[in-house]
């Protein structure tokens, strides 16, 4: 299979923490319409929870828009009566399990972390978001191997005391480099304006 098109980029910068994360969030949401996909790539912590927190607040989502790593998706209505669909990847095996959970791609807004590779052909026109964060950032393992912020161990367990109010994308308010590239034709002349 071919590699994807290039695309245009919408957007690259240094976003110096959350809070700008979020905005920059907020600002993207009066973009999108139903029918929308937009695939976030980046590691453990590095902002596509909080990028998707301001996409809610943006999309003036009811409810608090949090991490669906242990429920894989969550749909969040909004005022305008176009759901956002938030939808981790990660534990997937494949495309087929993301095409399980039967989405609603055209009707919704639909954000997929941990979906690069698993979406080829969903739809015509994506944004691909890609996060980095400094290397080092964002704490690391405690003392005894286990993840503070609730992720699996070197063992594959997760410590249930750990996983209260914790997101494991909200690790570090550290400055992340953030690049949005838009593929097709729905995002031809469209602009992300600047802050």
């Amino acid at each position: 299979m071919p590699p994807p098109p290039a695309g245009r980029v919408l957007f690259a910068g240094d976003l110096v923490d959350t809070e700008a994360t979020e905005a920059l969030g907020r600002r993207l949401a009066g973009l999108l319409r139903a029918g929308d996909l937009l695939v976030l790539t980046g590691p453990l912590g590095a902002g596509k929870t909080t990028l998707t927190r301001g996409l809610g607040a943006g999309l003036q989502v009811r409810g608090q828009v949090a991490s669906p790593t242990f429920v894989l998706a969550r749909t969040h209505p909004t005022a305008s009566g176009v759901p956002l669909v938030h939808v981790d990847a990660y534990r997937l095996g494949g495309a087929d399990e993301l095409d399980d959970l039967d989405l609603d791609y055209e009707g919704s807004v639909v954000v997929v972390e941990w979906g690069a590779g698993l979406l080829d052909g969903v739809a015509e026109s994506w944004l691909d978001v890609v996060i980095e964060r400094p290397t080092g950032a964002g704490g690391g393992l405690g003392d005894d191997g286990s993840d503070p912020e609730g992720l699996p161990g070197p063992d594959g367990l997760v410590d249930p005391d750990t996983l209260a109010d914790t997101d494991p994308d909200d690790v570090a308010d550290e400055p992340r480099r953030l690049t949005i590239t838009a593929h097709g034709p729905r995002w031809e002349g469209v602009r992300l304006t600047t802050g």
